[in-house]
């Protein structure tokens, strides 16, 4: 089967997603080892789960960074590495209408939060982080410093709803609200923007008159525990590659994207 990649977990909640990948690589269906789950939320259930497994855990408060540089900006120091400019140029979470108070407080207090988490990790080198209900958008501060080598990113997440479609915290909500007939979920590589990497993979299910939010919620989970190690397994399996594609209209137009190839085994 080949080496074991390690897998790093990040959390905010129950993390039900990070117990699917804890019982798929101990059952083999990943050939991998999830060696630290971390958090931005101390009562996450989900560490408690993993400390029973004895997966090493740690926290990075960033509600409390927060709230802390709110109330004294003066007493927080930026990493040696921190280029404001550079991580303001390259993100797209925020628009260009935005307040640029409010963007500066966005990139300062996250660049202080991500350089923890990633001092954090630094005790754990891994192959794989997977965002399992992790609430918090990444910066390209914390992308660049994961994504190390160029075409080969290493952060994937999980989001209720068919992306591009409802990106943001409430897909199943969203889903639900707009009234469509098939929801889902997909699995994607992290880049600058909202839920807007690349997609790995996706599965739907139906949605009848007489589902609620609740009961999509369900179908849904039940697919995401199934989808999120599958894709797992292709990273493992080294069978996943980025490729921009370049493509010509009738009119002549020419526009690129990029996508996720899977190769066969």
């Amino acid at each position: 089967m080949g080496k074991k990649i390690k897998i790093g977990g990040l959390i905010s909640g129950t993390g039900t997603n990070m117990d699917a990948i804890i019982k798929a690589c101990d059952e083999g269906k990943i050939n991998g080892e999830v060696i630290f789950v971390g958090s931005d939320n101390s009562d996450a259930k989900g560490l408690k789960k993993a400390e029973k497994k004895r997966i090493p855990t740690f926290v990075v408060n960033y509600a409390e960074i927060m709230k802390n540089f709110k109330h004294a900006p003066e007493d927080h120091f930026f990493p040696d590495d921190f280029d404001f400019e550079d991580i303001k140029i390259k993100q797209s979470l925020l628009n260009k209408e935005t307040d640029i108070l409010k963007v500066s407080t966005f990139i300062e207090t996250r660049a202080i939060a991500e350089a923890a988490l990633i001092e954090q990790m630094k005790a754990y080198p891994f192959d794989l982080l997977v965002l399992a209900g992790f609430m918090r958008n990444l910066t390209p501060y914390f992308i660049d410093r994961v994504n190390t080598t160029p075409g080969k990113p290493r952060i994937m997440n999980i989001h209720p709803a068919l992306l591009p479609s409802f990106p943001g915290v409430d897909g199943y909500g969203d889903t639900f609200r707009y009234g469509c007939k098939v929801g889902g979920c997909t699995v994607h590589f992290i880049d600058y923007g909202e839920d807007s990497g690349p997609i790995i993979g996706q599965r739907t299910f139906p949605i009848s008159d007489k589902d609620t939010i609740d009961t999509i919620k369900q179908k849904g989970l039940a697919l995401e525990y199934q989808l999120f190690p599958e894709c797992i397994q292709l990273y493992a399996q080294d069978r996943l590659a980025c490729v921009k594609m370049t493509y010509t209209n009738d009119t002549g137009d020419i526009s690129q994207r990029t996508v996720v190839k899977i190769s066969q085994e």
